[in-house]
């Protein structure tokens, strides 16, 4: 008999309460991305002690390219207005212990390293596994552990004042800030090929990336069929700062730097 998890666990709690009915403006987004040099380059790093992973590539190149070439997706909506970031922070998406969904934010992750990102990423999870929550979690748990219906109210006061006014909530250190830039998931870590992410309600991030699975493809490469690593890659972005066109022109680079993922062991 195959034993169930608990279906009430603090996250779900908390996904309950945040999560209605679609009614946003959004625009999705998905490309398939050759990655078959980027792969022998993070095998490279991997043998030579670095252990980077194709999360750690994608989340760096992402701030990269908000930080340089579509510097209008780092910003946020704040009383009918966008307000530009002060610096490019990523929220990741991770498995925790009991294989719960918990987040890492990674703070100015344009200006670190691939080795920096992955250092400061697996430090959080590690700490998170030896019982040591970061604030993301922390706030979680916190609205998690609250009886229905107070749980809603809480998130629902908390949305009006934080994210849809934009004023902090000193008491539970919450602001519009709080989440960062963007967030990412890698969901072909989990086995599935590619998934439509949702744009994360409790948060201000102005996009969600989502990394599918890969699989080697054949593909035509100079009228020749060769047999690359093909990668799935998503993004579901808030309309209210952005076009396609900009999501066009960050799929763009990280097209580039996949071709030339050297340049993210450099400092910008």
């Amino acid at each position: 008999m195959k034993i169930v998890a608990d279906l009430n666990n603090n996250w779900r709690k908390v996904a309950s309460t945040i999560y209605k009915k679609p009614g946003d403006s959004k625009i999705f987004g998905s490309v398939e991305v050759d990655i078959t040099s980027l792969d022998e380059f993070i095998a490279d790093k991997r043998r030579n002690g670095i252990k980077i992973t194709s999360t750690h590539f994608f989340t760096l190149a992402i701030a990269r390219a908000l930080s340089t070439e579509v510097p209008e997706m780092n910003a946020f909506v704040r009383r009918g207005k966008i307000i530009p970031r002060k610096q490019v922070d990523a929220m990741v998406s991770v498995l925790m212990k009991d294989q719960q969904m918990g987040s890492v934010k990674i703070e100015n992750a344009d200006k670190l390293t691939l080795s920096e990102v992955a250092g400061l990423m697996n430090d959080s999870i590690s700490s998170s596994k030896a019982g040591i929550e970061n604030k993301i979690m922390q706030k979680k748990n916190i609205i998690g552990t609250m009886p229905w219906p107070f749980r809603g109210w809480l998130f629902s006061l908390y949305q009006l004042v934080s994210i849809k006014w934009g004023f902090s909530i000193p008491l539970l250190k919450l602001s519009a800030n709080e989440f960062g830039s963007f967030a990412v998931t890698n969901i072909g870590s989990l086995g599935l090929d590619m998934g439509i992410p949702a744009l994360l309600p409790s948060t201000n991030v102005a996009m969600v990336f989502v990394l599918g699975g890969s699989s080697k493809k054949p593909v035509v490469i100079n009228d020749q069929i060769v047999i690359r690593k093909i990668l799935s890659l998503g993004a579901a972005i808030d309309h209210r700062l952005a076009d396609a066109s900009h999501g066009a022109t960050l799929f763009r680079h990280l097209k580039f730097l996949i071709k030339n993922p050297q340049l993210l062991d450099q400092k910008p």
